[in-house]
């Protein structure tokens, strides 16, 4: 049995001008636990959307949702479903919620009832595993973007989630905060078998992820490893959908006829494509 499966989802918008608006439409798809994947699609695709149907923050107008073999619709299982899947919003600011930092760690296991002193172990551990013990007296709002953000996830960990969702959550930081919050992700997911589902629009963070799932107009696209999404230039091209700089250099210059006989993910591989063909010369 998959962790979390969505099993014909639709679900429909209210709005005020043209009634209800179903923005996904019969959404097939199986997460396993331990997984890394990212998804990606342009804004309205209806990726934030499944974010947080995958929570119970929403439930779906049709089909279903089974979160480690419940069902969000269970009105009498929701909390059981926030306590295996924890969502990161993208402004951090929105989850943070007391003066200091290890208080709003604290928050998420005060309201499942956890008892204290196994609250302040989680806090400690949750936060030593996103580097910010050091920070626990601090005040949020003197954080970077980059640390507030750790925070927010340090506060989903402590709430010993088995799977975090997280919803953009490098969109409003600058390099430095965004590569903090991938390491952190990815040490997570390889250290911890936590199951992460990264929604993102920066390439270079979707290739770091053991797979990729992309969405188009409410419907699944394409589903596979990096490499073998992100080979399809011409299709995501059909799609007005982008590829990662360097799988987008080797394209146009294979378009120019200087092919060097790859489809790199990274800045690393396509220097060694070069370095192969200029040995070939």
């Amino acid at each position: 049995m998959s962790f979390i499966e969505a099993q014909g989802v639709r679900f429909s918008y209210e709005t005020e001008d043209a009634g209800k608006k179903e923005v996904l439409h019969g959404i097939d798809l199986k997460i396993e636990e331990g997984e890394f994947v990212a998804l990606l699609g342009h804004n309205g695709c209806g990726k934030s959307t499944m974010a947080k149907l995958f929570n119970g923050m929403l439930l779906p107008s049709e089909g279903r949702i089974l979160v480690d073999g419940i069902d969000t619709l269970d009105e009498q299982r929701q909390l059981d479903v926030r306590r295996r899947v924890g969502l990161v919003l993208q402004n951090p600011d929105n989850q943070l919620v007391a003066g200091v930092v290890e208080e709003d760690v604290a928050f998420g296991p005060e309201n499942l009832g956890v008892p204290p002193l196994e609250i302040r172990k989680r806090v400690d551990e949750a936060l030593k595993a996103v580097d910010m013990y050091h920070y626990r007296t601090h005040a949020p709002h003197k954080l970077s973007g980059g640390q507030k953000q750790r925070v927010a996830i340090a506060g989903v960990i402590a709430m010993e989630t088995r799977c975090i969702v997280l919803d953009e959550p490098t969109a409003m930081l600058d390099p430095r905060g965004r590569a903090e919050v991938m390491d952190t992700i990815k040490k997570l997911n390889r250290e911890k078998g936590i199951t992460i589902v990264l929604i993102t629009h920066y390439m270079d963070e979707a290739v770091q992820a053991g797979r990729v799932v992309v969405m188009d107009s409410g419907s699944i696209l394409m589903d596979g490893g990096p490499r073998e999404v992100f080979a399809q230039v011409e299709r995501l091209k059909r799609h007005a959908l982008d590829v990662p700089q360097a799988t987008e250099l080797c394209y146009r210059l294979k378009a120019a006829g200087i092919d060097l006989g790859g489809a790199p993910l990274s800045v690393e591989e396509c220097l060694e494509l070069f370095r192969s063909k200029l040995k070939t010369q």
